[in-house]
Formats: C-alpha cells, sequence, structure tokens
C-alpha cells in the first residue's frame, strides 16, 4: 500500500486529534493504535481510536483534568479520557510485561513504543500511527500482514498464547471477521493452547461467543475453527461435535443489529445448541454465565424447534397445513416465542437448501409465519385465553389438584380444534363432563 493511500485511509475524527495535540504540547509521545488503525487500514470505519504515550496514568489525569478522565485500567496503565464529544478514549503508557498468569499481566511502565507494540498479540493490532507526523509505525510487518490477508502472532507464537490464553479465540475471530488465513505457526500455537483455555472465565468466553454473533457476518469459519483447534471441546463440550450443518445455519442467520434488540444474537445462540438436547443447552448457558433468562430462553427455543420443526416441514412438503394444525403449532411453540423459532427455522432450513436437501420453501415458510401471526392475534391458542380458568372450575365443584390442570389443558385442545367452542356455558359444560368421567 502506497503511503499516500495510507494517509488516505487514516483519518482519526477531530477530537480525537485534538487530544494528540494536548499529550504533544505538553512533550509527550501520543500515537494511535490497536483496532482503529488496523480498521481504518483495511478501508473499515472504528468510533474507538485509542492512544499509546509515554506519559504515566498520573501525568494523563493531571494534562487532562479529573471531570475528563476516568481511571478504566490504571494498575495496567490505562487512564480513559473524554473527548469534546463526550466518547471515551483509553489512553494507555507504553508498557512492558513483568510477568503473567495466562490472563492477567503484570506490567510496568517506562517502556518504548516498540517494547509497548511488542506485548500486542497480531501483527496487525501492532501498528501505530502518528497524525500530526503522518507516520505509520510497523515494527513487525502489521501491514504486509494486512495485505496478505494473514493473521499472524507478535514475535513467537506459543509465548503469545501462554501470556494471555484469550489471544487463540481473538485470533480465531479475527480471522473469521476479516476472512484471513492464520499463520501456520500461529495456529499450531492456538491448538498447543486450547487444553489451557480453562485459565479463561466463563465470562470471558461468553463475550467471545456474543463478539463472534456480533461482528462476524458468516460466524460458521469462526465456531469451525473452535472445533478443529480443540478449543470448543474444551470450552463448551457439548458443542464438541457440532455438525458442518448448524454451522452453515448460523450464516443463514441475521447478523445482529442494535444493541438495544439482542434478539438476533440470541437467535445466533439459539442456532448454535439447536442440535443439542435442551437440557445440555441450559447447562452450557447457565455456566457460561448467561443470564438466567437468556439460558431459559435459549434452551426453550431449542427444545420447541427439536419438537416442532420435523412436523412442520413433513406438513408443509406435502401441502397447505389447514387452520387446527396452525393453531397448535402456535400453542406448542407459545405465542411470545413464535419470532424467535421461525428465525431458527428459517436458518436451518436455508442451510438444508444450499446443501440440497429437501425442506420446504422460504416462500412456504414465509407464508407459514405470517398465518402464525395472524392466527396469534386473533384466535386462542394459550390456557390464558379460555373463557374459563381455575377458579371458574373450583366454584363448578372441581376440586384443586392435578385433574383441574388436566381439564384445562383438555378444554384448551378442544378450543384448539375448533375456536367457536370457546364459550364460557360451553366450556363449563365440557368440563363437568369430563370431571363425572374421571369420578
Amino acid at each position: 500500500m502506497t503511503a499516500s493511500k495510507q494517509h488516505a485511509l487514516l483519518r482519526p475524527p477531530a477530537t480525537v486529534l485534538e487530544i494528540v495535540r494536548d499529550l504533544e504540547t505538553a512533550r509527550f509521545q501520543a500515537w494511535c493504535v490497536g483496532g482503529a488503525v488496523r480498521d481504518a487500514l483495511l478501508g473499515q470505519s472504528h468510533l474507538d481510536w485509542d492512544l499509546a504515550t509515554d506519559a504515566t496514568p498520573d501525568q494523563v489525569r493531571s494534562l487532562f483534568g479529573r471531570k475528563r478522565t476516568i481511571p478504566v485500567g490504571i494498575e495496567y496503565g490505562t487512564v480513559g479520557v473524554l473527548d469534546a464529544d463526550g466518547v471515551l478514549h483509553e489512553v494507555t503508557t507504553f508498557r512492558r510485561d513483568v510477568r503473567s498468569d495466562g490472563r492477567h499481566a503484570e506490567v510496568e511502565f517506562g517502556a518504548s513504543l516498540d517494547e509497548d507494540l511488542a506485548r500486542r498479540d497480531f501483527t496487525v493490532n501492532a501498528i501505530a500511527y502518528s497524525p500530526s507526523r503522518r507516520e505509520l509505525h510497523d515494527p513487525f510487518g502489521g501491514q504486509r500482514d494486512l495485505d496478505g490477508r494473514l493473521i499472524r502472532a507478535v514475535g513467537e507464537p506459543s509465548e503469545r498464547m501462554r501470556e494471555d490464553r484469550l489471544r487463540a479465540l481473538r485470533a480465531l475471530r479475527f480471522a473469521a471477521r476479516f476472512d484471513f488465513e492464520i499463520d501456520a505457526q500461529t495456529w499450531a500455537a492456538i491448538e498447543g493452547s486450547a487444553p489451557h483455555l480453562t485459565r479463561l472465565s466463563a465470562e470471558r468466553v461468553k463475550q467471545e461467543i456474543e463478539k463472534t454473533m456480533e461482528q462476524v457476518d458468516a460466524p460458521s469459519r469462526a465456531f469451525r475453527l473452535w472445533r478443529d483447534s480443540g478449543a470448543m471441546a474444551v470450552l463448551v463440550p457439548e458443542l464438541s461435535g457440532i455438525s458442518d450443518d448448524v454451522l452453515r445455519a448460523l450464516d443463514c442467520a441475521a447478523r445482529p443489529g442494535l444493541p438495544r434488540r439482542p434478539g438476533r444474537r440470541l437467535s445466533r445462540i439459539a442456532v448454535l445448541f439447536s442440535e443439542v438436547s435442551a437440557d445440555l443447552a441450559l447447562g452450557a448457558a447457565t455456566r457460561l454465565r448467561f443470564s438466567k433468562h437468556e439460558a431459559h430462553w435459549i434452551a426453550t427455543i431449542v427444545e420447541r424447534w427439536q419438537a416442532v420443526a420435523s412436523v412442520m416441514a413433513k406438513t408443509l412438503t406435502e401441502g397447505e397445513p389447514d387452520s387446527t394444525r396452525v393453531r397448535r403449532w402456535i400453542a406448542a411453540v407459545g405465542r411470545l416465542h413464535l419470532g424467535a423459532f421461525f428465525r431458527l427455522t428459517s436458518a436451518r432450513w436455508s442451510a438444508k437448501r444450499e446443501a440440497g436437501e429437501p425442506v420446504p420453501t422460504a416462500q412456504a415458510l414465509h407464508s407459514l409465519y405470517r398465518r402464525s401471526l395472524r392466527a396469534a392475534l386473533r384466535e386462542p391458542v394459550d390456557l390464558r385465553d379460555l373463557a374459563v380458568d381455575g377458579d371458574d372450575l373450583r366454584q363448578a365443584g372441581i376440586t384443586p389438584g392435578p385433574e383441574l390442570g388436566k381439564i384445562l389443558s383438555s378444554l384448551l385442545d378442544l378450543v384448539l380444534e375448533d375456536p367457536s367452542m370457546n364459550a364460557r356455558e360451553r366450556l363449563l359444560a365440557e368440563a363437568q363432563r369430563l370431571h363425572s368421567q374421571r369420578k
């Protein structure tokens, strides 16, 4: 890449240039580093421009004032500095590692820029840029590896993996996100690191799974690398034998959009677990520190998809299902889970369709989805939709207990067959008849 093209791509926002100017005016070095430089050279936008400097954390806080700084990781030399727009940028003191336990490093300051870059994970992340001098500093060949579409560890790969076991998973995510290959020695170090990934906290593993779902258009490659490197067997043994069919389905599930709407992220995770039992999915999600709500949501979607999808596929290939069948499917899936169920079904069937396997058409599934939504809004498909409830049955002389629950289920079954039966008098009469039969 020519110097002129580099400079055209490397254009930090004005608010970042102001932070650089303030540091340099105070006679400190200021270099843009990390993902923003990497992504800019790849022609991708990046909002989080971080800086490296020879100023100590105390000097950074003194320069920008306490109101503009936050000690986000001050023991590691990182101070968050708010720019003029209120956006936080990490300003980190040049540092070198003294020792590491495989996840947390003990660092010392007073290092040079080259020493600071030498402790980073991959060459593509070890490029620094000085906006004031329009100078790119790349001592480890990161630009060459960007051009060659290669993920390569800085220095000795096995040492980089020993210093921080999370680097193995980051390499797999970067390779999938940018569609890069992994350098052979780096791959060997990742495989060698797999048995030691138990040093990672469950929260960190969860974050890597979520980042992969959110950042990667086609996450199948990332999780195939998890599987093939041995990382999956160590971290999520329930998925150690994950099939190519499920992996392909991940790519057919929509990539998450707005952070405030996490449904697509969870839908992709449900696809990931869609081949294992609901109990195994629940156990794995709980162990990975998903919230109780999210873990149960994932397990519920998996359970209901496994219970309904195969029958649904067979019915749709034979023709248009009748209204009763549609209502029964809605009841089995649950009104509130319809959207997620159909997203999972669409992903799994799209993958099968691309592989040449016989499944219903996308048009047939979409038509069923629209029918299901209309029926879920207008027709009784849940116990709460019945014209009578448990109190009504108790007042009619039916003793509370298991029998009452069975009678309510029978009434719902009757209404699913014929919605016109959902009238108080009719249901009470049917409840009395069922009760008398059970005496």
